[in-house]
This record gives C-alpha cells, structure tokens and sequence, in this order.
C-alpha cells in the first residue's frame, strides 16, 4: 500500500478537503449532483472546520499520507455509541485496503478508550461505501431522510459491536 497512517495536523486541511472533493464528486455526482457536492464539501471540509476537528480532546482523526500527500482520512469520536463522522479514500486509491487500515485505527483507538459500538451514516444510495461497511460487519439500526444541500436523501445509520 505504501501509505503512512498517522494524526492529521493543520498543514494536512487543504488535502483532506481535496480528498473529499474527489471522492465526493465520484460517489455523489450522480445521486445529488455536481453542484450540490461543491456546495457541500465548501461547507463541510471548509479549512476552519476541519482543524478544529483535529483538535477535538474526545476525537481522533487520521489521514493516509504517500509522498506528502493525503490519500485518505477518518474521523472517530469518543460518544455513546461512538461515531464515525468522516472516512474518504482517494478515488484513484479504492480497493488497496486503505479505507480498511483507517477504520481499523480508528475502531482501536475507541476500543482502548472505552467505546463498545460504533455508529454511521451512509446516503442508501452510496453503494461502495455501503459494500465496505456491511463487509466490515456494520448493520443497518435506522433509515431516515435528511437534507444535503438542499436536497432530500435517504440515509442509513449503521452501528456494529467495537
């Protein structure tokens, strides 16, 4: 794989939020369109918001460097049950097992804090993303519709046992 997994410092901003650019733009285009992915990774992954989720005392969020550049990043936080806000890999980095390397950091760290559930939310319509987490053992606990950008999806809520 030949990607170091390590703790996301300010300096790494600008290439989380292009990484959610990317992997945004290949998943969401087609479920609530190009414009409404900009519009929510503007919002979402804006430079201010993402350092100060790396500064979270009851949080942890990694990144996936290769030659100085991020590949990937996931978020935990310490809740009950915990949650996984944030997991993106880079599109032209799917199926190396990166997002695979991210989450099992991410569900250790919480392991060791204490947690014994993890929870998430996936749009129903994100196929990919819903393959890697029933494969990783996450079940649907709740469907629901939510607004993106204006936009009404479905979501599921996915948990499993840490």
């Amino acid at each position: 794989m030949g990607v170091e997994i390590r703790p996301a410092v300010p300096a790494d901003a600008t290439g989380i939020r292009r990484v959610a650019r990317e992997t945004w733009h290949a998943t969401y285009d087609e479920i609530i369109g190009s414009e409404a992915v900009d519009t929510v990774v503007d919002e979402w992954y804006a430079i201010e918001g993402l350092e100060a989720s790396m500064d979270r005392a009851d949080g942890r969020f990694l990144v996936g460097v290769t030659g100085g550049d991020v590949v990937g990043f996931a978020q935990g936080v310490l809740d009950d049950p915990a949650d996984l806000p944030r997991i993106y890999v880079a599109p032209d980095r799917w199926g190396e097992g990166l997002g695979s390397a991210l989450l099992d950091r991410i569900e250790g760290w919480l392991r060791a804090e204490g947690a014994d559930r993890l929870r998430l939310s996936v749009a129903a319509d994100n196929e990919i993303g819903n393959a890697f987490y029933e494969k990783r053992g996450y079940e649907i606990a709740e469907q629901r519709a939510i607004e993106v950008a204006g936009l009404e999806i479905e979501e599921y809520v996915r948990e499993r046992e840490l």
